[in-house]
């Protein structure tokens, strides 16, 4: 592969928008081919947005969001689109940020480095969008108000270009996208490029610096083999973030490195944790509804909500930033317009109570389903409200149309994003059936396990929903209790 630079991204937020920037981690000189970025529209956009401030002779496009000087694409800038989600700006780009927590305009500038310009024409854009609406860039470094010449003799790109514009180096099995951010949020680019990567029969792998995190939704969406998230460390090189393999770049991918013996190694960063104290409870939830016009989806998840933290989800959207304001019947709108395909979106709690969540929307034969991850964080002083789970698995069983619930309690940041290192999983706290599940396993089996387990029966006592209370998040046995209620349940007739 041909070497042609890597991208630099620089965002920009100001009360009427945002620029922010960073560049990405560096791979082998003799693997990597980045490629310019092209604009991309993310949920919540006006279809005909409005004029722009005139940014000066610094910048000029001959194709829409993309400055391409001789056909060659430099500089693409992401469509700026409204985040009304109080916290969403910090939680992305960390507390430090100044940008103000109101209704701001989030926009991202791309650039190549294949042009040597091409980063110094990015932070131009930036720092006079930034002077002109009064906004602000991340990081303040990457803007400048500078004039940039362009030579015309730069180098022309390499012939193999990938498809997709935030895939930064493809090969026949992967396709590779370098990150140089604090937090790796699940943006809608990256989303498409996930999907490019999919349905051309490749894996995904996102290379970051051993300093960042990802988000849930991004851990989520990885969904492990055969995608993986690089990260590159001073010490180790490369290895996994999730697993811990020592990765090596070979037959066109990082791969796992191998002992003598055929064991896979394990990066010793990967185990340099330090214990805080912090925890997060994580609530599976499943429900499934009759098909229905009348039918509003959301409420399930704004229910456990309530329960857990005495507010509504604040925000809601199909990728991140999260940007739209918490509605039922917008998103239920979205998922219809797009049935029978389904729907995965993101909730995203208010700023002094950690909460996230992701949603999957499908049509099945059996009705509407939901698939809930709700996840919240706390800190070592901050008692999570497991005498509150109870209430709520009963209050899903008889209003919600609930068919299974797991919550689980386990250590993890506070605010809810995962570092590279080695992390235990949660362990099991409750198991909640719902009516339907129970009737289908048999009422008298599903009550009477073979183990030291008293179901409490919910909602009326001729279909009742059952709830299997299995400890305090603090005993690693329980997944060994878990295990066995499963294996009787799915003997019951």
């Amino acid at each position: 592969m041909t070497r042609t630079g890597y991208l630099l991204s620089i965002l920009l937020l100001t009360s009427i928008g945002l620029v922010i920037g960073a560049g990405p981690p560096t791979v082998p000189v003799a693997h990597a081919v980045s490629l310019p970025e092209a604009t991309a529209r993310v949920p919540g956009v006006p279809a005909d947005p409005e004029p722009r401030p005139e940014l000066g002779p610094a910048a000029s496009a001959s194709a829409p969001g993309a400055v391409t000087p001789g056909g060659r694409p430099l500089v693409s800038i992401e469509a700026p689109f409204l985040i009304q989600v109080p916290g969403e700006t910090a939680r992305l780009l960390g507390t430090g940020n100044t940008a103000a927590e109101g209704p701001v305009w989030w926009t991202e500038a791309r650039a190549t480095t294949a042009v040597p310009e091409a980063g110094q024409l990015a932070g131009s854009f930036a720092g006079r969008l930034a002077t002109v609406l009064h906004g602000t860039t991340w990081p303040p470094e990457a803007a400048t108000t500078d004039v940039v010449p362009l030579a015309t003799d730069s180098p022309t790109p390499a012939a193999n270009i990938a498809p997709h514009p935030a895939i930064d180096v493809l090969t026949d099995t992967t396709a590779v996208v370098l990150q140089d951010r604090p937090v790796i949020p699940m943006t809608s680019w990256l989303s498409d490029a996930l999907c490019t990567a999919i349905t051309s029969d490749r894996a995904l792998q996102i290379v970051t610096p051993n300093t960042a995190r990802l988000t849930l939704p991004t851990r989520h969406a990885l969904g492990g083999h055969p995608h993986r998230w690089v990260v590159q460390d001073p010490q180790d090189g490369y290895y996994d973030g999730l697993s811990g393999a020592v990765l090596r770049w070979q037959n066109d991918t990082f791969a796992p490195a191998r002992a003598t013996s055929g064991t896979s190694l394990v990066a010793p960063a990967f185990a340099n944790t330090t214990a805080t104290g912090d925890r997060q409870l994580i609530v599976a939830i499943r429900t499934r509804y009759p098909a229905d016009e009348r039918l509003v989806l959301g409420r399930a998840l704004e229910t456990a909500w309530h329960h857990l933290t005495g507010a509504s989800p604040a925000g809601w959207s199909t990728a991140e930033p999260v940007n739209l304001a918490w509605s039922t019947r917008q998103l239920t709108d979205l998922a219809r317009q797009r049935a029978p395909q389904p729907t995965w979106l993101i909730a995203i709690g208010h700023p002094g109570r950690p909460a996230l969540a992701t949603v999957r929307i499908a049509r099945t034969p059996a009705g509407v389903e939901e698939d809930i991850t709700l996840s919240l964080g706390y800190g070592e002083y901050e008692p999570p409200p497991l005498d509150a789970i109870p209430s709520l698995a009963e209050t899903l069983a008889t209003e919600h149309a609930l068919t299974s619930m797991l919550t689980s309690l386990g250590h993890g940041p506070r605010d809810l994003t995962i570092p590279p290192h080695i992390a235990a999983p949660p362990n099991p706290v409750a198991l909640t059936l719902g009516p339907d599940t129970v009737h289908e396993i048999g009422t008298h089996h599903a009550q009477h396990p073979p183990l030291n387990l008293a179901p409490a029966r919910l909602g009326p006592a001729s279909r009742p929903a059952l709830h299997y209370p299995l400890g305090d998040g603090t005993d690693d046995q329980t997944w060994t209790t878990l295990k066995h209620l499963t294996q009787h349940l799915r003997t019951g007739t």
